[in-house]
């Protein structure tokens, strides 16, 4: 078994490590506006899309104006995805001739994929129709993706300029994002879905006989036919793991065998979930013209991803102390899958179960193939954990990585802090501005997850949501505020969250942990690019050696530790230690 999960574990970061360049030396060129090969085919489509648009591609934005045009331009596509959603009834391509979704649940679905987080309260073949679900989702799941690639690289040309005022056209670099490297990503994997088995069709439900028909004398009521949910849903599957969206087609979301049929697409998913935030770790080098940095922004994400793994696998391989009390034998054989195999599915077993949990945990993807409510206790804490991190272990798409550097920005603080020196990060002084604002960053997420969560476990509406009562019920409670506010939407199960004040509590909470932190962001890009470029001498931190990569693995985690210890000691740990007496 060890050697299962040690082989399944290494083809995931070889295959992740050896295409992230190549991919991310392209995204370099794109948002340079080099050639690159899509060229002849969406260079004109790009140039009429300006004119049409009204979009002057040469006309640079300060900070304020490129934040100004971001939130327009989300705030417009949420209320269409809101207003798709109350009229589908009257709306063409709805087979199954589905209602309008409520005012309330509207809003959280809407707030949620305008913000990257695709939280879903709802059973998406039972509620949405599939012009909302293409019209509306998986729009949504191309530009929230593109949004935080544009952010980054507004960003990461702070570094790059000196004495500027400007940090780039959000409009051409929302633009390019999506036309030159989501699109085309997506209809590649789209087909390799559909060669899987992932339905694509825009017929309606299916209804099929039984393949054992009741006996006539019967005295059952249930019927002996079953409807099958059928749908537009590779397309929608494809952009929502190279986006690290998440959300699902289906209620079962990445377990159901229409999204996730076999163990090549379990893979190849899992594989696209990590890919552009790996990739986007080498433009960051590139860009910035020393691929070092690249690396070593890389390497820490993968450490923490790789230990977080290794820790869940322990716990749900060696199965639950309760059931070994009782004399159940849970060790791995040929026989069984040993460990705890509660709420996974037999096709994917745990090992498969736990890289999905940890990946997805860590990108910032909604998506899940197994309960996390079901993981043992310390198991389930892993992925809350790296949620509440702040999603910077790979992260969103754009996201993870500004967030990472936010994290880099205080790592080398606290070592100028340490000899006494203006601290230095790719050649810029990270004076007082800085600070204050990477500090928002860090702090805005934390306060509403803890504020979140202190209100639902104080009002009855949040309280009779809960399934399991005790430490447990905290811990799914923490989850969804923790998910919410880190745009993450995957969810510990047991809550019933579909609710008038869940959809509102959660909703805002989004929105705030999105927004909230971009607008800091990109202050700090236009602080930064304003700057001059200082030479690194000897007292300069180089920030791409071994040191520099435990250092920021420390500053991470001492952060987090810090920040949410109390609240998991609360459910995660203390349920442990109960299972564990």
């Amino acid at each position: 078994m060890v050697i299962n999960n040690m082989l399944q574990l290494s083809m995931l970061l070889i295959a992740l490590l050896l295409l992230a360049k190549p991919l991310g030396v392209y995204i370099a060129c794109v948002y340079e506006s080099r050639p690159v090969l899509l060229n002849r085919l969406f260079a004109p489509v790009e140039s009429i899309w300006y004119r049409l648009s009204g979009v002057d591609a040469k006309q640079e934005m300060t900070w304020k104006e490129y934040a100004a045009a971001l939130l327009w331009f989300n705030f417009f596509g949420g209320l269409a995805v809101f207003i798709l959603q109350i009229t589908q009834a009257y709306l063409p391509f709805n087979p199954q001739q589905l209602g309008n979704v409520s005012l309330d649940s509207a809003f959280n679905t809407a707030i949620s994929f305008v913000t990257n987080t695709n939280w879903q309260s709802y059973s998406g073949e039972t509620t949405l129709s599939y012009l909302t679900q293409m019209l509306g989702l998986s729009v949504q799941n191309f530009v929230s993706a593109a949004t935080g690639m544009a952010v980054l690289m507004a960003m990461i040309r702070g570094f790059q300029r000196t004495h500027a005022a400007v940090i780039g056209n959000f409009w051409v670099d929302l633009t390019r994002g999506v036309l030159y490297i989501l699109l085309p990503l997506s209809l590649v994997f789209s087909l390799v879905l559909v060669s899987q088995g992932v339905v694509q069709t825009f017929k309606p439900s299916l209804t099929v006989s039984f393949i054992e028909q009741l006996p006539a004398n019967s005295a059952s009521t249930h019927s002996d036919t079953q409807v099958i949910a059928v749908g537009p849903a590779a397309s929608q599957i494809a952009i929502k793991q190279l986006g690290t969206n998440g959300g699902g087609f289906f209620n079962a979301n990445s377990a159901h065998p229409f999204e996730n049929p076999t163990p090549l697409a379990n893979f190849l998913a899992l594989l696209a979930i990590l890919l552009i935030p790996a990739a986007l770790c080498h433009s960051f080098g590139a860009l910035v013209n020393d691929s070092r940095q690249g690396w070593a922004i890389l390497a820490t994400m993968t450490l923490v991803l790789l230990g977080a793994m290794l820790v869940t696998l322990h716990y749900e391989q060696a199965g639950n102390p309760l059931l070994t009390a009782l004399g159940v034998d849970q060790t791995a054989s040929i026989t069984q899958a040993g460990g705890n195999m509660e709420g996974k599915e037999t096709r994917f077993g745990i090992v498969n179960s736990v890289l999905w949990a940890i990946a997805t945990t860590a990108a910032s993807n909604g998506s899940v193939n197994a309960m996390h409510d079901s993981f043992m206790p310390l198991s389930g804490m892993i992925p809350l954990c790296l949620i509440q991190l702040g999603e910077v272990i790979f992260g969103g798409v754009g996201s993870g990585l500004y967030g990472m550097l936010i994290f880099a920005i205080i790592a080398v603080f606290v070592a100028g802090l340490m000899i006494g020196r203006t601290p230095e990060y790719l050649g810029k002084k990270i004076e007082a501005f800085e600070i204050k604002m990477a500090a928002m960053v860090i702090l805005i997420p934390a306060v509403f997850i803890l504020l979140g969560t202190a209100l639902a476990v104080t009002v009855d509406a949040g309280k009779g949501a809960i399934a399991n009562p005790g430490a447990h019920g905290f811990s799914e409670i923490l989850y969804a505020f923790s998910s919410a506010a880190g745009n993450n939407g995957s969810a510990f199960a047991g809550l019933s969250a579909n609710s008038l004040f869940y959809n509102i509590t959660l909703g805002i909470i989004m929105l705030l942990g999105r927004f909230g932190i971009i607008l800091p962001i990109l202050a700090i890009a236009g602080s930064l690019a304003a700057k001059k470029s200082v030479p690194m001498t000897v007292g300069t931190l180089p920030t791409h050696t071994p040191l520099f990569v435990l250092l920021l693995m420390a500053t991470i985690l001492l952060v987090g530790a810090l920040t949410f210890v109390p609240a998991l000691a609360l459910g995660p740990i203390v349920e442990h230690l109960h299972v564990s007496k």
